[in-house]
Order: C-alpha cells, then sequence, then structure tokens
C-alpha cells in the first residue's frame, strides 16, 4: 500500500541526535517495511543497534506500559537520569544513553505492525527472514561500519535465537535479554499442557499496535503520527490481515515442525552472544536463556542471571554497563576488559529479597551437590536426604494437592541450578497433569515470595508435565533436566504406576539455618494465597503467583475431570525423589545489593 506524501521518510537533528523517520527497507518479496534510525549528528560509520518487532517503534513506554514505567522509574531513578525518555520504547535501548556513545539505533516495525504493511505472523519463518535482510541492509548503508548488535528484552530476544541459526553475515553479536528459544516447551506448552499466556499477551499488546489501526491507535509524542500505520482499516481487514497465533497453537498439541521453525536451532547459532535470565521468569522468559548457553554452538558466549522484575533492570545502570562492555568489545574493538570475562554471571538471591554478584566459569556449577530429596507418604509428609519407606499419598488435582517437608536445615544452604524430580504416579483416569512447586517457609511458617519477572508473588521453582507426555529423549535428557519428546499422546491404564521424570526449571536462592524447603505436587496452577497489593494490583494479568502463565484453558483439561484421584508412590521400587542443586560454601561476591 503506497504512504501517503505527508508521512514519506524525513530527517531531523533533536536532542543530540540525527534522526530518520519512516525509513523503508524493501524485503525480498516486495513488502516495505518501515524503520526509524537514530544516529549522531557527526558524519561518520557507527555500529548499529537493531530491534525488529510487532510493538509499533513510535509508540512511548510511558503511554503504552505505564504501570511498568512508574514501578521501574521509582525504584531506579537512574533510568530517566541523563534522558530526556521521549524515545523510551517498551523492550528497546534508549537512543538517547547509546548514540552519544557512538552508535546507530535502528528500529524496525515488524511485518504487519506499526508502520510495516503485510501479514501479521508472529514468530513466524517469514519474519525471521525479515529480519536477517534488515540485518544485511543496516550493515550496508553509509552510516554503519557493517556491525550489527541485536539488543531486547523478549520478543527481541526471541527473534535474535532464531534469526542466528540463519548465519546473516553482518550480525556481530548479540545480547538476548529474557527470551524464549523453545516456542512450544518455553511458552506454548509447559510439559504437554496448554499455557494461557499469548490468549493474553497478543490482543492486549500486539494487535492495538497492527497495522492498519491508524487513528485508532496512539500517536508518536515525536512525531504526531498514529503509530499503528497511515491508514486505518476496517476490523475485518484487520483480522483479515493477520494470524490468530492462540488458536493454531491450540490445534497443535503435540511438538512439531510448526513449533521448530519458530525455535532456536542450537546447532547453526555460532554468534558472539550474552543470554540474560531472570530467576523468576517462571513459565516463560528463563529456560530458553540457559538451554542457549548450554547448547549453542558459539565459543563466545555468556550468562548472565538476575531477578526482579521483566523489564528492570535491562534499563538500569547496571545493566546498560553489561551491554556497552560486551557490545564495545565485539562491535567496536574497544579495550572493555570483556576480554577477561568470566563466563557465568550470578545475581544470587537472598530470602529477604536482596541479592549477592557472584562470577562462575560454567553452568550447571561443576561443584554442584546434587542432592536427592526422597518422598515419604507417612503422615508427616517428610523429604528425606535417605530412602524413605514404601507408601502412597492421593490428592485430588482440583485441590491443593500434597506438600512434603524437609526439616528445617541445619546451616544455610545455597541451591542454585536445574531442579529435576523422578515421581512414580497412578490415575483414576488416562491421564494426570502434575503441577509441581519447590517453596521455602520461614521458622514462622511463612512462605518466602520472591519478585518475578511477571508476577510479585513468585515461588522459589515451578515444573510441569502431562503424564500422557512422558516419554523421554534420551539423548537431549540429563539427570537435572529432562527433556520429554511431547510427539505422542501415551494414555495411562487407570491405577497403573508410571515413572514420571519432571522438569523444574532453573532457580537460585540461599536459604537460612531455620528455613524449611518444600515441595507440591497439584493439579492447577500454584497460588501464592495472598492478594496483590499496591501498583501489583494495575497490572492486567493475576499476580497470585503465576502472573500471565496459567493454564486455564477449558478444552485442555480432559486430563483432570471430576472424581479424579491422582496417587503419588514413595519408597522402595517407587522411590519418588526431588533432586536440588546444592551449592556448598557459599562464596560472597564483589558487591551485595540487598
Amino acid at each position: 500500500m503506497e504512504v501517503h506524501a505527508e508521512f514519506r521518510p524525513r530527517t531531523e537533528l533533536r536532542d543530540g541526535m540525527r534522526m530518520d523517520w519512516q525509513v523503508p527497507i524493501r524485503m525480498e518479496d516486495g513488502i516495505v517495511l518501515r524503520a526509524d534510525v537514530f544516529r549522531p549528528i557527526r558524519e561518520g560509520r557507527y555500529p548499529v543497534i537493531l530491534t525488529y518487532g510487532p510493538y509499533a517503534k513510535g509508540a512511548a513506554f510511558q503511554e503504552v506500559y505505564p504501570v511498568q514505567w512508574e514501578l521501574m522509574v521509582a525504584e531506579f531513578p537512574e533510568v530517566a537520569r541523563g534522558s530526556t525518555c521521549k524515545y523510551q520504547n517498551w523492550e528497546v535501548v534508549d537512543p538517547e544513553k547509546w548514540v552519544p556513545d557512538g552508535y546507530s539505533v535502528v528500529r524496525v516495525d515488524s511485518r504487519g505492525s506499526g508502520w510495516s504493511p503485510g501479514l501479521l505472523d508472529v514468530f513466524s519463518p517469514r519474519e525471521t527472514k525479515d529480519l536477517r535482510d534488515c540485518i544485511e541492509w543496516a550493515a550496508a548503508q553509509s552510516w554503519s561500519n557493517g556491525k550489527v548488535g541485536l539488543c531486547g528484552i523478549s520478543y527481541y530476544a526471541i527473534n535474535a535465537w532464531q534469526v542466528a541459526g540463519l548465519q546473516p553475515p553482518h550480525l556481530s553479536a548479540m545480547i538476548p535479554w529474557e527470551g524464549v528459544a523453545d516456542l512450544y516447551r518455553d511458552a506454548c506448552y509447559h510439559g504437554g499442557i496448554l499455557c494461557c499466556f499469548a490468549a493474553l499477551w497478543y490482543p492486549g499488546e500486539v494487535l492495538p499496535m497492527q497495522y492498519g489501526r491508524g487513528e485508532r491507535s496512539c500517536r508518536n509524542p515525536n512525531t504526531g503520527e498514529p503509530v499503528a500505520g497511515p491508514v486505518t482499516l476496517t476490523d475485518e481487514e484487520l483480522a483479515a490481515s493477520r494470524v490468530d497465533v492462540f488458536s493454531v497453537v491450540k490445534g497443535r498439541p503435540l511438538d512439531d515442525a510448526w513449533y521448530r521453525s519458530r525455535s532456536a536451532d542450537w546447532s547453526k547459532i555460532r554468534v558472539p552472544f550474552l543470554s540474560a535470565a531472570n530467576w523468576g521468569g517462571q513459565g516463560l522468559h528463563s529456560r530458553g536463556n540457559f538451554e542457549a548457553f548450554m547448547n549453542a554452538a558459539s565459543e563466545q558466549k555468556w550468562l548472565e542471571v538476575h531477578g526482579l522484575e521483566h523489564w528492570a533492570l535491562f534499563y538500569t545502570d547496571y545493566g546498560l554497563s553489561l551491554q556497552k562492555r560486551f557490545f564495545g568489545h565485539f562491535l567496536k574493538g574497544e579495550d572493555t576488559g570483556w576480554a577477561q570475562q568470566p563466563r557465568v554471571l550470578l545475581q544470587v538471591r537472598h530470602v529477604d529479597g536482596g541479592f549477592t554478584e557472584r562470577h562462575e566459569n560454567e553452568w550447571p556449577l561443576a561443584r554442584t551437590q546434587w542432592t536427592r530429596y526422597y518422598l515419604e507418604s507417612s503422615q508427616l509428609q517428610l523429604l528425606l536426604t535417605r530412602p524413605a519407606l514404601e507408601g502412597a499419598v492421593d490428592y485430588d488435582p482440583a485441590g491443593e494437592g500434597v506438600t512434603f517437608w524437609t526439616a528445617p536445615v541445619e546451616v544455610t544452604t545455597e541451591i542454585t541450578g536445574p531442579i529435576a524430580a523422578k515421581l512414580f504416579v497412578s490415575s483414576s483416569t488416562q491421564d494426570a497433569d502434575l503441577f509441581v512447586v519447590v517453596r521455602v517457609f520461614d521458622p514462622d511458617g511463612k512462605e518466602v515470595l520472591l519478585r518475578g519477572a511477571l508476577d510479585p508473588n513468585t515461588p522459589i521453582a515451578q515444573g510441569w508435565l502431562r503424564a500422557s507426555h512422558r516419554e523421554l529423549d534420551i539423548d537431549r535428557s540429563r539427570p537435572y533436566r529432562p527433556h520429554h519428546k511431547h510427539e505422542k499422546i501415551a494414555p495411562l491404564r487407570p491405577g497403573e504406576i508410571y515413572e514420571l521424570d519432571v522438569e523444574i526449571w532453573p532457580t537460585c536462592l540461599v536459604i537460612p539455618a531455620g528455613y524449611r524447603i518444600a515441595f507440591t505436587i497439584r493439579g492447577r496452577d500454584y497460588e501464592c494465597g495472598r492478594e496483590p497489593a499496591g501498583t501489583a494490583r494495575r497490572l492486567p494479568y493475576p499476580t497470585t503467583g503465576c502472573g500471565p502463565c496459567l493454564h486455564v484453558d477449558p478444552g485442555d483439561h480432559r486430563s483432570n475431570p471430576r472424581n479424579t484421584r491422582v496417587t503419588v508412590h514413595t519408597g522402595g521400587e517407587n522411590a519418588s525423589y526431588l533432586l536440588l542443586p546444592v551449592v556448598p560454601e557459599p562464596r560472597r561476591g564483589l558487591f551485595d545489593r540487598g
């Protein structure tokens, strides 16, 4: 569709930058995408920080995500310091903090969103090819030094994993910050159980920015233009120009070529990267970042793990310093000290919500003491470091489940790494959905809840498995991280005992003496039992422990009909256990953020 004359590309100098608005980038199939470019006023060739995504490059962070902005700036005033904040966008870098340092910042509206026409099909191979072509376009511009870096949160991390597999010649380095890598396992089906995140995210965050909403969209505060294109289409026209992602996912309950074409191919990712994960990213953005560091073919790869909200630390002085040290080394050839950077940087969590920074050399940590805590189904329902007595305990999947407890820990104990559970289970029906939760309680019996990526009240760790999806990929599984195929459904025989290996996403916590570890097995999503307080009440999704990553679609719960009973067997030949990564002798870090 032809762009009206008043919306043709133009350049202006403002706030110490040269800004090129609505720059056209032609794709191989003829579609013209639109980009905004922020670059130094002084002529020269500069490295490029590029993003491509569906959130509309002209939409102001403060207007579209006011609660998140308010929370972040209140806690970290440095985010707004040294910037007018007029060019802040959701989950991408602030050009006012990069252009003065000799970078060009390119923001591209992905196909079908913002100012880029075409079919809106998130995470599709077509988008990945578009991103590759945008990278090569940016590298060829007269203001580019030919080195392009990718840096962004969530969507911009996800498509970084995807495009790296195409190996664009001028993709020189990338920082995927909290991003799904395996679309099936990380986001759509947790252990084979349908996750409803996309049902909230897609209509709430993507569709308002679809190309063609035009005058019905918000406006770019810097140009006055509508952020979702120069034309206004009807609802029918908009619907015909997009793929209903959640409907597609619901119709594909097993892993297949569709998911794999939208996921990372670790064998083909060779670009240097810094993978930034979040301990509290349960149900969405943590697993992929750990898997990347463990499995990608890149020889130059680093892992950083932090806590707090999904959007916060990326913009702080801490995050900005990491990003500039990394890109200064790979995009500018500067001596930033990155050549001596240890491969793993952990912000180790404490029960008071504080963090201690620590460097490591590998993941999982080589000195981990993998410790089995055996489930005992006596009246006390204990977790024991010795084999338990034979027994069984059953529960109603619609209720609170069953919880097993350690004795109070005698000395300060650090748990850092992936977790797994081996459970021997029978069901009164042909299936069972297992929601497993690792929890910690203080000496007064109050649960330790930590600020997660998308929920202010998260437990220590969570995992999921639909029993009919129990088949393992032996080659890809590890004792501490089972990997399920999810290629076929194998119903249970009611009453028969099955051995199930449950993946529990990586976590970290230093547990003081006197605290207890609890392991809960349920048939539905975890709930912390506390009402959200303050600004958390204004978030557009539940905040009771799982955030928006809920498993509540009524058509997906055939495995837990009424009157179902699930039985956990313990001891003897059915020795169910929880495998915890106990790290000996916690070391003090370089500084304490506690």
